[in-house]
């Protein structure tokens, strides 16, 4: 008995680097054209739902968007996909136009024409 209680703790220890390793996290950060509190909200709440996600912080001062996610479920490019979806441009990528159209005027990147600052 005392052999087996052995054996299993000795595999649980050599397997357990394994076990964790699946859960690892990696933290990246996004350059985005959030413009207010508004965007901030929006984007941070979309951010909770998305899979993958562990957390998620964008700083309007620098508009970059940090976000520590699992890489077994998530990639920066799904991320950026759903900024985007949200009419938010990501890094290099653009917003959807439709999405971006329905954005309130403050949200609005300030060389738009309908882009009202608070």
């Amino acid at each position: 008995m005392k052999k087996l209680i052995s054996a299993i703790l000795m595999a649980a220890i050599f397997f357990a680097p394994a076990v964790f390793a699946q859960k690892k996290t990696e933290e990246i950060k996004i350059k985005t054209s959030a413009q207010c509190g508004m965007c901030k909200n929006r984007i941070e709440a979309a951010m909770a739902y998305e899979k993958g996600v562990v957390k998620s912080e964008l700083d309007l001062e620098t508009k970059e968007l940090k976000v520590v996610y699992k890489t077994a479920k998530t990639s920066p490019d799904k991320i950026r996909k759903v900024i985007n979806s949200l009419g938010y441009d990501a890094d290099d990528t653009q917003a959807d136009e439709t999405a971006y159209s329905n954005l309130p005027p403050c949200c609005k990147k300030p060389e738009d024409p309908d882009h009202i600052a608070h």
